[in-house]
């Protein structure tokens, strides 16, 4: 079908763009759009090339195969196609755009420096009198509505949350919204990428068989989870979250990094419960925003030193073969090796373990922080643009709120704490 066809065909037409918002209920976006009236196409770039946006990892690009796949047979449901396109995201969201002659855009906002691709788009909707309009969905509160009385970022995690629930008291978190219906009117056959073609996932050879075995992406598998640890194991979260021989933690992480859920369904699957627990497991939501609020402030985040000062830090010159010792999971400390084989063949790492091995490089084998992050960001299924950057420098010492550049997660005390029996490491 032509261009000037498919406008014909297309009159009322509005576009959806995601990104990581991976699902159709509490879904801002896609709610209004569908509400707009007319015809409905959704939009997923992947875009590798965009200064602003980083190339995902091999891990993630393995998620984000399996996530797509159940977001276009739920969208179908929906009357909703879902259309793939791969390159600079301005490029392309304008393209269609004109292509479909489209009179409205939305969005789901993001807060990393992919934001400033969003605000040029919307300045060129605008300018062409196309209706651009964003919502947020990612966070419980939005960057700029949790700040200090100075108007500045927080720098310090405790204050943060006290000022963050305090926000949240008077402002309640919003009941998360229902899938929308239906669209009202038929989609026109738009061209686009066939998923397979992107090769997210590897074949020769596929090192992603036990990754696998463990997570199956996609919103309907994140509800479930929700559910099981909402209803069933949060009650023994505090006693069992650190223990590394029980597998007691949310495993959420990838669900919230994808948006196959988002915080506020997240929130109020626990609301009702004013237990140790509850708060226990609210306040890591919580590291979550102040992860996603500092990266608000700082976008290059995971290039450079929160704390300045920290530039002067002398990094001696790369030790290759330590490097890959700690790769591959063959340093001779036992929790480290461990961590790291896990992360390999499972997409991740229990999350004290994360600190552990972060700190192995950083204060043990003197390596730079940003060589760490950066094999996490190809390695994690929940790699995150906010998460990783700011828990490697809280580990370094270099970042917010950051644990003292001196303070080093002894290996072997943290074995005989919390996997005193060795199941973790012999598994």
């Amino acid at each position: 079908m032509a261009a000037s066809e498919t406008a014909t065909a297309s009159a009322n037409l509005s576009v959806v763009w995601f990104r990581d918002d991976l699902r159709v209920a509490d879904n801002g976006a896609l709610t209004a759009a569908i509400a707009h009236g007319g015809t409905v196409i959704a939009l997923y770039v992947l875009d590798d090339v965009s200064d602003e946006a980083r190339a995902l990892g091999g891990a993630a690009r393995w998620w984000l195969h399996g996530s797509l796949e159940v977001l276009s047979a739920r969208l179908r449901e929906l009357g909703v196609p879902l259309v793939l396109r791969e390159g600079p995201a301005e490029a392309v969201v304008m393209g269609l755009v004109e292509e479909l002659d489209a009179e409205a855009v939305f969005w789901n906002r993001r807060y990393g420096a992919e934001r400033h691709i969003d605000e040029s788009i919307t300045s060129r909707l605008r300018d062409a009198e196309i209706e651009a309009t964003s919502f947020p969905g990612f966070l419980l509160n939005e960057p700029w509505d949790v700040q200090t009385g100075a108007g500045t970022p927080y720098a310090v995690y405790s204050p943060f949350w006290r000022a963050s629930l305090d926000r949240i008291a008077h402002h309640p978190v919003p009941e998360p919204l229902p899938v929308p219906p239906a669209a009202g009117a038929p989609a026109p056959n738009v061209p686009g990428d066939d998923l397979a073609s992107w090769r997210l996932r590897p074949t020769s050879p596929d090192w992603a068989t036990e990754i696998a075995e463990r997570w199956t992406p996609g919103e309907d598998a994140a509800h479930d989870r929700l559910g099981e640890f909402a209803d069933a194991e949060l009650v023994d979260y505090v006693r069992s979250r650190d223990h590394l021989d029980v597998d007691e933690t949310s495993r959420l992480s990838p669900r919230l990094r994808w948006g196959e859920l988002t915080p506020r369904q997240v929130w109020h699957s626990v609301a009702h419960q004013q237990s140790e627990a509850a708060r226990t497991f609210r306040s890591e939501l919580g590291w979550r925003e102040f992860a996603w609020h500092s990266l608000y402030a700082r976008p290059d985040l995971h290039e450079r030193n929160w704390r300045v000062d920290f530039d002067l830090f002398p990094w001696p010159p790369l030790d290759q073969e330590a490097l890959r010792a700690w790769q591959r999971g063959l340093t001779g400390f036992p929790l480290v090796d461990a961590g790291m084989r896990e992360l390999w063949r499972t997409g991740t790492m229990h999350n004290r373990v994360r600190m552990v091995v972060a700190s192995f490089l950083t204060k043990n084998l003197l390596i730079d922080w940003r060589i760490g992050e950066r094999w996490f960001w190809d390695t994690l299924v929940d790699a995150d643009a906010a998460n990783n950057p700011f828990n490697w420098q809280w580990v370094a010492g270099s970042g917010a709120d950051a644990a003292p550049f001196f303070r080093v997660f002894n290996p072997e005390r943290q074995r005989d704490t919390f996997d005193a029996k060795g199941a973790y490491v012999s598994r």
